[in-house]
């Protein structure tokens, strides 16, 4: 399945923010049976945090971070080497 990056603002000092957007993030996905949740990734010095969701396609990528309320810039398809996903 596809994997999506969702661009959503988050200013430098708001580490307890991403975590409560994390919950809402998986909590959402939980609830969408096409959709998963993977992880955030936190750039403060750009006041940027993505969340990178498992969907079908970018709608649906972008309906659950509407769900989640992460207030999303923008959606794109995100590409991982095979290596970085397994952990090897």
């Amino acid at each position: 399945m596809p994997s999506y990056l969702v661009e959503t603002y988050l200013a430098r000092g708001d580490a307890g923010e991403r975590e409560a957007r994390e919950r809402r993030a998986g909590s959402v996905a939980g609830e969408l049976t096409s959709v998963s949740f993977d992880r955030s990734i936190h750039v403060p010095e750009d006041e940027t945090c993505f969340f990178v969701f498992d969907a079908p396609s970018s709608r649906d990528a972008l309906l659950a971070a509407e769900r989640a309320q992460l207030d999303p810039i923008r959606v794109v398809e995100a590409l991982s080497s095979p290596s970085a996903r397994e952990g090897t």
